[in-house]
C-alpha cells in the first residue's frame, strides 16, 4: 500500500541524506586492487563453470554427466547474469576504466537487449522506485502487486501467470523492455517484436542450435540440459527480484508524494520501497548481492561487493531515524510474495454501506 512518510522533519531528511552521502563516498574513496582483483576472480569463476559444463555436456548421453553438465551451466548463467551482468550494466564496474568490464560495452547472456535494460532499469525503475504509475516494474504491466493498483479481471489468473512469467523471465522482461523502448519512441508493437527478436535470435540459436550441434550424438540431451539451465536461471533471477521488491512491509508511492523530492526524501524512497534477503556470502554472491536490495537502491552504481560492508551502517542510521529496514530469510519473503498476488488478484471487498438513519 502507499505509504505514510515517518515523521522526520526536512532538516533530519536532509542529515539523513547527508550521512548516506557520506557512506557511498567512503566506499568511492577506497575503491582499488582489491575490488577489481574481485571482479576478475568471478569472472575467471564464471567462465571456468561454463567451459566446463560445455566439455561435460559432451557426454550428456550419460546421466551423471547430463546432471553434472547442467548444474554447472545453470550456475554459470546464475553468475553472468547476477553478480556480473546486472552489476556490470549498472556501471558499477565502469571506475576500473577496463573497455571490456564497462557498461557502454558488456553484453550478458540473455535475451534481454542491454541497451533497452539500461534505459528501463537504471533509468526508469532506479530513478522512480515504487512510485505507482511512473516506475513500471511495479506488477511489469500484467501483476497486481499492491491495493494501489486497479483491480481487473485479468489478475484472477496472475498466480498462474507469474509461473509462467518466472519460468520463461528473459523471454517477457524482453518484451517488457522492448514495448517501453517503442512506445516511448511512437511505435507500436510490431517495432518492440522486431527489437526483441533482433537480440533473442542468435541466444536462441546459440543454445538451441550451436552448442546441440557441436555435441555431437549428445546433441538432443544438450538441448534439453541448455534449456533446463535458462529455465534454472529464470526462477532463480524472478525469486531475487521479486522477493527484493514486494515482500510485505515494502512501500508503494503515489505522484503527489515524490513532488520537489529531495535527495534525502529520494534516498528514503528507495530505503521504503526495497527489501533484503538474509543469507550468507555465496547466496549473496548467488543473488548478484541483491539480497541487499536496500543497499543497492540507495547506492546503485557502487561494486556490488561492497554492500555487505555497507549494510550494517545503513541498518544502524535507520535504527537512529526511526525509518524501517525491511530484511528476512528467502523462504519468509516468497511466501509473503505469492500470497499476496494470491489476496490481490480478487477483487477488493465492496465498502460497507453506512447505516440507516
Amino acid at each position: 500500500m502507499t505509504t505514510t512518510k515517518p515523521a522526520l522533519s526536512a532538516s533530519q531528511i536532509n542529515d539523513f541524506g547527508k550521512r548516506l552521502d557520506t557512506i557511498r563516498q567512503s566506499v568511492l574513496d577506497d575503491l582499488g586492487a582489491d575490488d577489481a582483483a574481485y571482479i576478475h576472480r568471478l569472472i575467471a569463476i564464471q567462465r571456468g563453470l561454463e567451459v566446463s559444463a560445455r566439455a561435460t555436456l559432451l557426454f550428456s548421453l550419460l546421466p551423471p554427466a547430463w546432471l553434472a553438465g547442467t548444474t554447472m551451466l545453470s550456475l554459470a548463467k546464475i553468475l553472468e547474469n547476477m553478480e556480473l551482468g546486472h552489476n556490470i550494466l549498472h556501471g558499477q564496474w565502469d571506475w576500473m576504466r577496463d573497455p571490456e568490464i564497462h557498461s557502454t560495452t558488456w553484453e550478458w547472456d540473455s535475451a534481454i537487449s542491454a541497451d533497452d535494460w539500461k534505459k528501463s532499469h537504471n533509468a526508469m525503475h532506479h530513478t522512480w522506485t515504487n512510485v505507482i504509475g511512473k516506475d513500471l516494474d511495479v506488477g511489469y504491466g500484467r501483476l497486481r502487486v499492491t491495493s494501489d493498483q486497479p483491480w481487473q479481471p485479468e489478475h484472477l489468473v496472475q498466480v498462474p501467470l507469474n509461473v509462467l512469467i518466472a519460468l520463461f523471465f528473459e523471454y517477457g522482461i524482453a518484451m517488457y523492455d522492448a514495448v517501453q523502448e517503442s512506445d516511448a519512441r511512437g511505435e507500436g508493437r510490431g517495432s518492440a517484436l522486431k527489437s526483441m527478436w533482433r537480440k533473442v535470435k542468435p541466444q536462441a540459436i546459440k543454445d538451441y542450435l550451436a552448442w546441440p550441434l557441436l555435441s555431437g550424438i549428445s546433441a538432443p540431451t544438450t538441448l534439453t540440459a541448455n534449456l533446463t539451465a535458462n529455465i534454472v536461471r529464470n526462477v532463480w533471477t524472478h525469486t531475487i527480484i521479486f522477493c527484493g521488491h514486494f515482500p510485505d512491509d515494502v512501500e508503494f508511492f503515489t505522484e503527489e508524494q515524490i513532488v520537489e523530492e529531495t535527495r534525502g526524501e529520494w534516498y528514503r524512497r528507495q530505503l521504503q520501497g526495497s527489501a533484503n534477503i538474509s543469507g550468507g556470502p555465496l547466496f549473496h554472491i548467488m543473488s548478484g548481492n541483491l539480497s541487499h536490495q536496500i543497499e543497492h537502491h540507495l547506492f546503485p552504481d557502487l561494486p556490488s561487493n561492497r554492500y555487505s560492508d555497507i549494510a550494517p551502517q545503513v541498518q544502524q542510521l535507520c535504527q537512529e531515524y526511526g525509518l524501517p529496514y525491511t530484511t528476512g530469510p528467502l523462504a519468509k519473503q516468497s511466501t509473503q510474495v505469492w500470497r499476496s498476488l494470491a489476496l490481490l488478484s480478487l477483487p477488493d471487498p465492496a465498502p460497507a454501506e453506512a447505516p440507516a438513519a
